[in-house]
Parts: C-alpha cells; sequence; structure tokens
C-alpha cells in the first residue's frame, strides 16, 4: 500500500515549500539569478540543499516558481487597478502606469530579476508569456479608451505591445543603479507621459 501523507505532514511540506519561495524570491532579488544557487537559498531559508531538492527538483524549476510568483502577483496589482482602479480609461492608465513604475523603483532588485537580469532559459519562457499577460491587461483599458471617444482610433493589441516594451524598456537601467527621491518620482512623471503619448490620449489641461 502506498504511504499517504497526513494532513499534518502536507501542511508542513506546503509551509516549507512556501518558506523555500520567499528566501528564494529574497535572494533572486539581492543577487541575480546567476548567483542565486541551491546553496545560497537553502542557507537563507535555514535549511539543508537537501531539503530544497525535495521540493524542487532543479534550480531551473526553483527559478520558474519564484518568477511565476512575483510576476503574476505584479500582473494582479496592474490588472486590478487598470480594470477597477477609479476614474476613466485614460485616468486609470495612469494609474496603472504609476503604481507598475512605483513598485518596481521600491523593489529595484526584484524588478530588475523579473524585467531584465540573465536567468536560465527556462525563466526566458516565463518572461515571454507573462509579456503576454500584461499586454492584455494594457489592451483591455486602451480598447475602453477608444469606446469612450478618450483615445483615438488604433489597434489595441499593437499599442498594449508598445507599452509593455517601452515601460520595461525605460526602467531597466534605473533598476540596476541606487536612486531614490525626487529623480525616482521624475522617472515615473516621464514614464506615464510617455505612456498617454503612445496611446494618444490629450495633453493634460
Amino acid at each position: 500500500m502506498a504511504y499517504r501523507k497526513t494532513p499534518a505532514v502536507q501542511d508542513r511540506l506546503a509551509a516549507a515549500r512556501e518558506q523555500l519561495v520567499a528566501a528564494a524570491t529574497a535572494v533572486v532579488a539581492e543577487v541575480g539569478w546567476a548567483n542565486a544557487s541551491v546553496t545560497a537559498v537553502a542557507a537563507a531559508a535555514g535549511m539543508s540543499v537537501g531539503t530544497v531538492y525535495q521540493h524542487f527538483p532543479s534550480k531551473g524549476a526553483l527559478a520558474v516558481e519564484v518568477f511565476r510568483r512575483a510576476s503574476g502577483r505584479e500582473v494582479e496589482v496592474l490588472g486590478e487597478v487598470l480594470r477597477d482602479g477609479s476614474g476613466d480609461p485614460v485616468r486609470r492608465l495612469t494609474q496603472g502606469v504609476t503604481v507598475f513604475a512605483r513598485r518596481a523603483m521600491e523593489n529595484r532588485g526584484l524588478a530588475h530579476a523579473l524585467l531584465a537580469a540573465p536567468a536560465e532559459p527556462a525563466v526566458g519562457a516565463e518572461r515571454l508569456e507573462f509579456r503576454r499577460r500584461y499586454r492584455a491587461v494594457f489592451a483591455e483599458v486602451v480598447r475602453e479608451g477608444i469606446a469612450a471617444g478618450l483615445l483615438p482610433a488604433q489597434d489595441p493589441e499593437v499599442t498594449a505591445a508598445a507599452l509593455t516594451g517601452a515601460i520595461g524598456e525605460v526602467l531597466v537601467d534605473p533598476l540596476s543603479v541606487p536612486a531614490g527621491g525626487t529623480a525616482a518620482e521624475h522617472l515615473v512623471s516621464e514614464l506615464v507621459a510617455m505612456s498617454l503619448r503612445c496611446a494618444g490620449a490629450a495633453p493634460a489641461v
């Protein structure tokens, strides 16, 4: 008869897995994907290397889980603002870009890892998938803006792709160096202005 894990054992395993993912996320944010070794993650989690491999078959599998969790949260936050934020579609686009950029600037190491840091091929494949998810939420709000007469006629998918690529490109270099205060707010302001121009929003009066 095959051994069946009791609920208590399953809970302990699930808690250990969450602890590992949290530790790995912190390590990646600090040193990037390349230096986030299984040994470093195990030490950060207070576990043995063997325990890490009990939960994840490889460093790549752990990296993919970290990326999915962290990127998934960012997509969720952006989607919540663009779909459920206050105001018309242009206002929500402004809020969405602002929130995304500020969250990135507040957690530079992790944001840089998610957007651009060299990573294993499996993480690269996940990046492509999450870019599609970002494009989808941008396309939705652009489509709403066109329907409301607030944005000019355009292909929402093309504009969404342009926004996704441009926002990431603008943030990459600033995320790789420490900065803050007025410099960070200036960058956020310029990024919002660029995004509105890309979508064809009328200049604020």
